[in-house]
């Protein structure tokens, strides 16, 4: 008998939610298989709320950094890149084998400052986070960004469909696995939270700091050089704009374009304190 989470019935406007399905955490692993990542009204009016949180965050740290007083400016800490250098193993070496292959150079040196940015987060938080699995859903999350599954639904399954590939093949335990493949789906939601894990927070986190530059006013500003100078951004906000505006069009009930549509998204990209 198929799992009735991982099997939704499909209607002609895509996946039919049942009870079982609107109980699942948006933007989780089973939601996403469950629904193609859709979503339905009720669900937009829920991400409303963290939505406008981040703009008000967003103007408060812009305006700390304009005036050169932000968090980051304040902090005693210095955090040397090689402290953020990632784990070397058979999933961080295959995960980086199958992100070199599949990315662009832009989208990969993305990858790899989204980690580098993820934990250094987590470093200044004093969040504990498994970096190993966090440097692979880091790599792996915008592999399907460039032409998802060719099926309509959300490009992070077709992410964590190769990360649960990667998994299997390096013996990854299957706790790990789904750490990985719900921290990849669930990164571009707005409400990302403590509950759902370091690996999702950090990852969540160190791609806003490089996409829109949310919460990069608390990082000491050498630290985000250094990340830039090692990872070069090589046009990556044009890059990224256009294959986020095709997500939207590919996915038109996804959440992609309801950040392009409900949070300016293509202005923060272009905000973002970053030349390129």
């Amino acid at each position: 008998m198929s799992d009735p989470l991982s099997s939704p019935r499909t209607g002609p406007n895509g996946p039919t939610m049942t009870p079982q399905h609107r109980a699942l955490r948006v933007g989780s692993h089973p939601w996403t298989i469950a629904t193609g990542g859709r979503l339905t009204t009720a669900e937009r009016w829920r991400l409303v709320p963290p939505m406008l949180a981040a703009h008000a965050s967003m103007a408060v740290g812009r305006s700390a950094s304009a005036l050169r007083i932000s968090r980051g400016r304040r902090r005693r800490l210095h955090i040397d890149i090689d402290e953020l250098a990632p784990p070397s193993s058979i999933l961080t070496r295959v995960a980086a084998s199958h992100a070199t292959s599949r990315l662009s150079r832009s989208l990969l040196n993305h990858s790899m400052r989204t980690y580098a940015f993820g934990a250094a987060l987590g470093l200044l938080d004093g969040r504990h986070v498994d970096r190993e699995l966090l440097f692979t859903a880091a790599l792996l999350h915008d592999v399907g960004l460039s032409g998802g599954a060719g099926d309509g639904t959300d490009f992070t399954l077709a992410s964590a469909a190769l990360a649960r590939q990667v998994a299997c093949d390096v013996g990854l335990s299957r706790r790990g696995a789904d750490i990985v493949m719900s921290a990849i789906t669930l990164h571009h939601s707005p409400d990302v939270r403590a509950s759902d894990g370091a690996v999702a927070q950090l990852l969540s986190a160190g791609a806003a700091v490089d996409v829109i530059g949310l919460r990069s006013w608390e990082l000491p500003p050498a630290t985000i050089a250094a990340i830039v100078e090692r990872h070069p951004r090589l046009g990556f906000k044009r890059e990224f704009s256009a294959a986020f505006h095709a997500e939207a069009t590919r996915v038109p009930q996804g959440r992609v374009q309801f950040l392009e549509r409900y949070a300016a998204f293509d202005l923060a990209i272009r905000l973002a304190p970053f030349p390129e």
